[in-house]
């Protein structure tokens, strides 16, 4: 498994997409673009991805770059995960 792929698989769970994140590309947009990614929605992804990748995400991380597309999302992981 990737780090995308995982990430994917949180973002099905934590939206409640039913499979639809399987359409979602390194250059879809998810803030703003994504009716259930609320700012509830976020912190649901944020714990998911702490627990998954077994790292804590600070609050001074975290900002709306992060959370524009499927790929700053994935590379905030896989930055995370190099640290």
């Amino acid at each position: 498994m990737t780090v995308e792929t995982d990430v994917l698989k949180i973002l099905d769970n934590v939206l409640g997409l039913r499979g639809r994140s399987a359409d979602l590309q390194r250059n879809t947009p998810l803030l703003g673009a994504l009716p259930e990614l609320d700012s509830m929605a976020v912190l649901g992804i944020i714990t998911a991805l702490e627990e998954r990748f077994a790292f804590i995400i600070h609050d001074d991380e975290i900002d709306s770059a992060v959370f524009a597309t499927l790929g700053s999302l994935t590379d905030f992981v896989t930055a995370k995960l190099a640290d």
